[in-house]
């Protein structure tokens, strides 16, 4: 790596993103679901006001708030409500295990509408059986509930959500990725309060560590999480920074079992490994004929893939 302390924050980055499905679990002892979702978006869109304000950056208006607004839908309010919902019955670890098929999801509707380079279909193909593998719904025991759907659910929302950035905000020259992030958190804010009647509106229980869980959520996982990202993306680029992608249901896993105990077994984690690995067949390049061919495909993606992954990261400081 080139910075001696790109490690440690990658390191870090993979703590506090894979450590939020556990935080949510905590954070349930005192809030419910949508009141998790409405308070980490609250936080983190605090964060990154004053990280605007720091840095002089202006938040704009205009038409881009229309787009910004459909983004926040998809990659922050919706899916953030349904991982709430799913960790009342579904322990934190599958909950990790779960979102590791978003690039897939996101490959998918990708090439569904034609937004940004055609994936792999064997690393399609691998990752959805390493999903089914999870589920194995041949069992009378399988995974197959409410919880574990609305798992699926969030991490199809995030895919939608992504390629909709891809489409409407990749490029905008115009701002920085830090005051589009922040305006995204504010425009989540106010689509999380609309869903504060479904089951936010009953009082808050005070457990020391379910509030602790979520601040730590809010202002780490969902703010500061977002600079150190970007941080990582500047000093090694964005393949180096996207190899968290694979460390976030590792740690969410070990988590799940250190913390709360939770025992997932030899099939599931069969099944993370194959996602794992149809994630990275479905983000292969081809290798070309030529060398210069390659060369220049190789320069096309990079900055393909660093564009993207630039939006991914801000418009989900979660993952």
């Amino acid at each position: 790596m080139n910075n001696p302390m790109s490690a440690l924050r990658l390191g870090a980055l993979a703590l506090l993103w894979g450590s939020s499905f556990l935080l949510i679990k905590l954070s349930l002892g005192a809030l419910s679901a949508t009141q998790i979702a409405f308070t980490r978006i609250v936080l983190g869109a605090l964060v990154l006001l004053v990280l605007c304000a720091v840095r002089g950056l202006r938040i704009g208006g205009g038409p881009v708030w229309r787009h910004v607004t459909v983004a926040a839908l998809f990659s922050s309010a919706l899916p953030w409500v349904l991982y709430g919902i799913a960790e009342q019955t579904v322990d934190s670890g599958l909950t990790g295990v779960l979102n590791a098929t978003t690039p897939l999801w996101t490959a998918l509707f990708g090439l569904l509408f034609g937004s940004g380079a055609r994936p792999r279909y064997l690393g399609l193909g691998v990752g959805f059986a390493g999903v089914l593998l999870i589920f194995a719904p041949w069992q009378g025991g399988g995974l197959f509930s409410w919880g574990t759907l609305a798992c699926l659910g969030a991490a199809t929302s995030y895919g939608v959500g992504y390629v909709y950035i891809g489409r409407n905000l990749t490029g905008d020259r115009g701002r920085s990725p830090v005051a589009l992030a922040a305006m995204q958190m504010t425009a989540a804010s106010g689509l999380a309060a609309l869903a504060l009647p479904l089951d936010g509106l009953r009082p808050v229980q005070f457990e020391p560590i379910a509030l602790l869980a979520i601040a730590v959520l809010g202002v780490f996982g969902t703010g500061f999480a977002f600079a150190l990202n970007y941080r990582l993306i500047s000093d090694e680029g964005a393949t180096t920074a996207s190899t968290v992608t694979y460390l976030m249901p590792i740690v969410s896993v070990v988590l799940g079992w250190a913390v709360l105990g939770e025992q997932l077994g030899p099939r599931v984690l069969a099944g993370m490994v194959v996602v794992l690995l149809g994630v990275l067949l479905t983000h292969r390049t081809r290798a070309p004929r030529r060398a210069v061919e390659q060369e220049d495909r190789m320069a096309r993606v990079a900055e393909r893939v660093a564009r993207l992954y630039s939006e991914l990261a801000t418009n989900h400081p979660m993952k």
